[in-house]
């Protein structure tokens, strides 16, 4: 069967099967904000934005906030302030 016939069959359009996409394949800036991430633990997607734009990769922000969330990446959380545990009880006096 035809493209032109299967096409009209399922009903889309032909350039939809003939589309192929132009997405630059992103691998090195990948790497190099791992590394940058691991390096800088305390440093987010914005900070890890400037420092990779003062080394020459030029990146829209909101591309490398999704890179930076598909690579798992995130800003380690610090530990909490310690509380009781348990209901507390009066003290008792002799």
């Amino acid at each position: 069967m035809s493209e032109r016939r299967a096409c009209k069959a399922i009903g889309c359009c032909r350039m939809t099967m003939r589309y192929r996409t132009t997405q630059a394949d992103d691998a090195g800036l990948r790497q190099r904000m791992r590394a940058m991430a691991q390096e800088r633990r305390r440093f987010g997607s914005r900070r890890l934005h400037v420092l990779l734009r003062r080394e020459g990769y030029l990146i829209n922000h909101k591309k490398l906030f999704r890179l930076y969330r598909e690579e798992k990446l995130t800003v380690r959380r610090r530990g909490g302030r310690k509380r009781a545990i348990g209901t507390r009880a009066p003290m008792l006096f002799r």
